[in-house]
C-alpha cells in the first residue's frame, strides 16, 4: 500500500525512480519560511471562522514555529518520500503534534498553497532586489561626483563622437537601473495578490475568509478566479521579465569595463580583489567578474524563455510543468543579486586613467560638432556647416593634428564664417561645458543630476 498522504486509492507505492524523477525538495526547500508563515495565517483563519478550535491553532501553530526552527538550524531530514517542501512540514507537524495535524490541511490544496508561497518568496525577492539597485546606483552616484570633470570620449559605432565626462556617464547607468527598479516596484503590484483558498482549482466549500489572510500576509488583493489564482505564473514571467532587463543592463556594464580596461584603451583599472590572473601568463590581470556577469546574462534570460515554453502548452488548471517554475526563477535570481552584490563592492575601488582618456578624445576629432554649430551660429545653414567640418577634419588626418590645431587661416579659409574665437569651442572642455541644458554633460549639470539622485535614493530608503 502506498504510505503517501495522497494515496489512499493508491494499492501500490511509488517506483523509486519515479520518487526522485518528481521530488522537488533540492529546489523548493528554500520555500519553508513562507509555507510556515502561510499554514499560521491559514490555521488561524481557520480558527476564527470556527473550523478548528483556539487550542487547536494554538498547537498547530506552535508546531510550525518549532519546524522552522528546527529548519533554521540545520536539524531537519528531507526525503524524496516526501516530495516537497509542504509535505514534509507537514509530515513533521503529526509527527510532533499528532492528529491535530492532519486538520491543518483543511479548505486547501497544494496548488494554491505553493502559488501562495511563491507569491509570498517573490514578493521578498523584489523588496529586496530593490535594496542592491539603490545600492549599486549609490555607487554610480558617488563615482560620478568623484569623475564630475573627467573628460571621456563619448562613442558611437565604438568611434569617438563626442566629449562627455565620466560623471555624465555613470549618471547613465544611474538612469538604467532606476528604470529597472520602477518595472520591479509595478511589477509587485501583481505579485501581491493572494490565491490561498482556491483551493485544488474550483474553491472550497469551508466557510473560509480569504481576506483575513491577506490582511495577515500583507497582500494587497486576493485573486478573484480559482481556476486562475491556482494555474497563473504570470507574475513569475513578469518579474522574470525586469530580471533580464536588468541583466541586459549589467551586460552593457560589464562589457565597457572589460573594454575600458584592456590595453588598447586602459582607460579604468579594476581592484585587484575582483580580477584574477593567468596560470600561464605571470602578467595577466583579467577582469574575470565583468566577464561572468557578462556572460550570466544569457542564463538569465535563457530562464524568461524557459518559463515562457513552460507555460504556453498549459491548459487550466494546475499542471505538474508547474513544479519547474522554481528553478527557473530561482536561478534567475541568484544570479542577478550575486552580480548586483559583486558590482557594488567592486566599482568603488574603480580608477580612471584621465590622461589616457583625454589622449583618445583629442585622436577622434571629438569637437567637430562643435565647429558645426559654431557656424551655424555665425548663420550658416547647418548642412554647408558640416560639409565644412568635414573639409576640415580630413585636411587635419592629412596632417596628423587636432582641430584645435589647425591655423586660424586656413579654417577661414574653408568658411569666412570663422573668427578667432573658434578655438573656445574646440577644446574638450568647451565642448563639454557647452552642454548645460538638462541632461547635458557639463560639469555643473551633472552635479545637478546627481543632487536630484542623491534626493530621489534618499527618499526610496526611507
Amino acid at each position: 500500500m502506498s504510505e503517501k498522504m495522497w494515496g489512499g486509492r493508491f494499492t501500490a507505492g511509488t517506483d523509486s525512480l519515479v520518487e526522485r524523477f518528481t521530488s522537488s525538495i533540492a529546489v523548493d526547500r528554500r520555500l519553508y519560511a513562507e509555507d510556515i508563515r502561510g499554514s499560521m495565517a491559514h490555521a488561524r483563519m481557520l480558527g476564527r471562522v470556527g473550523v478548528l478550535t483556539a487550542a487547536e491553532v494554538e498547537t498547530i501553530c506552535s508546531g510550525l514555529q518549532r519546524i522552522g526552527q528546527e529548519i533554521a538550524d540545520g536539524q531537519f531530514a528531507y526525503s524524496d518520500s516526501l516530495e516537497d517542501i509542504h509535505m514534509h512540514i507537514e509530515s513533521r507537524l503529526i509527527a510532533l503534534i499528532g492528529d491535530t495535524g492532519k486538520k491543518l490541511h483543511t479548505g486547501r490544496s497544494r496548488n494554491d498553497q505553493v502559488a501562495t508561497d511563491m507569491r509570498l518568496y517573490t514578493r521578498g525577492a523584489i523588496d529586496h532586489l530593490l535594496a542592491l539597485l539603490r545600492a549599486l546606483q549609490g555607487v554610480f552616484v558617488d563615482l560620478a561626483e568623484r569623475e564630475v570633470d573627467t573628460i571621456l570620449p563619448g562613442l558611437t559605432h565604438l568611434q569617438v563622437a563626442q566629449p562627455v565626462t565620466f560623471g555624465h556617464h555613470c549618471m547613465a547607468y544611474v538612469e538604467m537601473f532606476r528604470r529597472d527598479a520602477e518595472r520591479l516596484r509595478d511589477a509587485r503590484k501583481r505579485v501581491n495578490v493572494l490565491p490561498l483558498g482556491a483551493a485544488a482549482l474550483a474553491g472550497t466549500t469551508f466557510p473560509i475568509d480569504r481576506w483575513d489572510v491577506a490582511r495577515e500576509l500583507g497582500f494587497d488583493h486576493v485573486a478573484e478566479n480559482s481556476l486562475d489564482a491556482v494555474s497563473d505564473r504570470d507574475f513569475l514571467l513578469e518579474t522574470l521579465a525586469a530580471l533580464s532587463l536588468i541583466a541586459m543592463h549589467l551586460s552593457r556594464l560589464a562589457e565597457e569595463l572589460i573594454y575600458w580596461m584592456s590595453a588598447a584603451l586602459a582607460f579604468i583599472d579594476l581592484p585587484d580583489a575582483f580580477c584574477t590572473g593567468s596560470s600561464i601568463m605571470p602578467q595577466k590581470k583579467n577582469p574575470d567578474v565583468a566577464e561572468l556577469i557578462r556572460g550570466k546574462s544569457g542564463k538569465v534570460m535563457g530562464q524568461l524563455t524557459a518559463l515562457l515554453v513552460l507555460m504556453k502548452g498549459q491548459a487550466l488548471a494546475y499542471n505538474r510543468d508547474n513544479q519547474e517554475d522554481k528553478s527557473i526563477f530561482f536561478t534567475a535570481l541568484d544570479e542577478i543579486e550575486a552580480s548586483l552584490q559583486l558590482l557594488t563592492r567592486m566599482l568603488p575601488g574603480l580608477q580612471t586613467r584621465p590622461a589616457r582618456m583625454r589622449a583618445e578624445a583629442e585622436k577622434g576629432f571629438a569637437t567637430a560638432t562643435d565647429l558645426a554649430d559654431y557656424l551655424v551660429r555665425k548663420g550658416v545653414p547647418f548642412r554647408d556647416a558640416h560639409a565644412v567640418v568635414g573639409r576640415a577634419v580630413r585636411l587635419a588626418q592629412e596632417r596628423g593634428i587636432g582641430l584645435e590645431a589647425l591655423p586660424l587661416a586656413e579654417l577661414q579659409a574653408l568658411s569666412p564664417a570663422i573668427a578667432d574665437d573658434v578655438f573656445q569651442v574646440l577644446t574638450l572642455e568647451g565642448s563639454v561645458a557647452a552642454r548645460k541644458h538638462l541632461g547635458g554633460t557639463a560639469p555643473e549639470q551633472v552635479r545637478a543630476a546627481i543632487a536630484r539622485a542623491r534626493q530621489r535614493l534618499a527618499g526610496e530608503g526611507a
